[in-house]
């Protein structure tokens, strides 16, 4: 082994120590988290001819510096590095010194345990960002359709009782035009249905029913002065609520161009039913990467992704658990794909069924089926194929009807209708 470098990183430095094959320093410095920080960072590394650089995370813009320069970057999971500072300190002391050493001693001593980052290709790493986004923007609507909810409880429930969410285009132009008691007074039947015409409302509750359960919402008593003032409030919130619906929908347009025009993007909408499931599928995209050598077997992807519990033995004892060290976006997806097939898919349905036959819950049965469909996935990514039920040995099995015989005849008529 050559060189090796490890890295704590944080938002204003990073503490390097660089040690040679047989542990001596070699470095030992802190760099500033600017362009000529990390610039100066990168020529050391360099120049010192480091093989490895260890670091806490797997992305990042200190990350893309150092593969940029040409280095190979090991990504250590934090509680990984926390079990091993045990290794090398008696008193419990932590620095961010110390953490250097302990992720530079990892890189030279335990490499072979860990992966080293490949990089994703322009494209993916594109999606990534877009998803991402997304991600954080449906995270903000719903911090602030729960302000808005918690606000018109304190002042006027009638809203909350009329459409089946609170944060629904309907839900919203209803309130911004409506913002509280005072302004429904000359709400009439009449009106109320010009209003549910002009926002194309395809409910089955009438002007009539929508009036009477906005009357019988009970009455604040809040006083003119606080009433304006929660008027304002609301008034603020659905416009942020609809500029976030606005802003939602372009970057939803956005992702589903970038996926569909994504090399491996028909590999993952090829899963779905639903043409709308494009955002799981380009989550699936970025998260996994284009990278094959990333997840070598099934079974990786499957752990990743969380879908895979975590055995604990000990003597006689051994029990599963649930898996917490993952890919929180990843497993979100698998779990969404699990749950969307379960309802069209005749292979997904009996799967999950049998899980809860077994005594499991929803959601054990839910990463039981998403275990299965991480098999078929990683074997079509690594095909670079899409998913084609013709081709699943294991969904043929289930919906082939035989005939009783010798030998046993397929029943054609009846085939076709369970793959239906």
């Amino acid at each position: 082994m050559g060189n090796v470098a490890g890295i704590d990183w944080a938002s204003e430095q990073h503490d390097v120590r660089v040690s040679d094959g047989a542990g001596e320093k070699l470095l030992a410095a802190t760099y500033a988290h600017d362009e000529a920080g990390l610039r100066s960072l990168c020529k050391v590394l360099t120049r010192l001819r480091v093989e490895l650089v260890a670091i806490e995370r797997p992305d990042g813009l200190l990350v893309e510096r150092l593969l940029d320069a040409g280095l190979r970057v090991l990504a250590i999971h934090p509680n990984q590095v926390a079990a091993t500072r045990d290794r090398f300190r008696a008193a419990g002391g932590k620095s961010d010194r110390f953490d250097a050493f302990v992720l530079c001693e990892l890189a030279r001593t335990d490499a072979h345990r860990f992966r080293v980052l490949e990089p994703d290709s322009d494209e993916t790493q594109a999606l990534k960002a877009l998803t991402r986004a997304r991600q954080d923007i449906v995270a903000s609507m719903t911090a602030a359709s729960n302000q808005l909810r918690a606000e018109l409880e304190r002042f006027w429930t009638g809203p909350l009782r009329l459409f089946s969410d609170l944060d629904s285009q309907i839900s919203l132009a209803f309130i911004k035009r409506y913002p509280s008691a005072a302004d429904t007074r000359g709400l009439g039947e009449q009106r109320l249905a010009g209003f549910l015409k002009a926002q194309h409302y395809t409910g089955s509750q009438t002007p009539a029913g929508l009036l009477q359960k906005l009357r019988a919402a009970p009455e604040g008593r809040a006083g003119q002065a606080e009433s304006a003032a929660r008027r304002a409030i609301v008034v603020t919130l659905v416009s942020h609520l609809q500029c976030l619906h606005t802003q939602l929908k372009a970057l939803e347009q956005r992702i589903a161009s970038a996926v569909r025009a994504h090399p491996d993007g028909e590999i993952f909408l090829s899963a779905f039913k639903s043409p709308q499931s494009f955002v799981t599928a380009a989550e699936f995209v970025a998260e996994i990467g284009d990278c094959r050598e990333r997840y070598p077997t099934r079974e990786s992807l499957s752990a990743d992704g969380g879908q895979s519990a975590v055995a604990v033995e000990s003597g006689k004892r051994k029990v599963a658990r649930f898996r917490y060290a993952c890919n929180g976006r990843l497993r979100q997806s698998f779990c969404v794909l699990a749950d969307s097939s379960r309802h069209h898919n005749p292979w997904a349905q009996a799967l999950y069924a049998s899980a809860l036959a077994a005594g499991h819950d929803h959601q054990r049965a839910i990463r039981t089926l998403g275990r299965a469909w991480s098999r078929v996935l990683w074997r079509c990514w690594q095909d670079r194929v899409p998913y084609d039920p013709a081709r699943h040995r294991a969904y043929q099995r289930h919906v082939t009807v035989l005939i009783a015989g010798e030998p046993p005849l397929i029943d054609i008529a009846a085939t076709q209708r369970m793959a239906a």
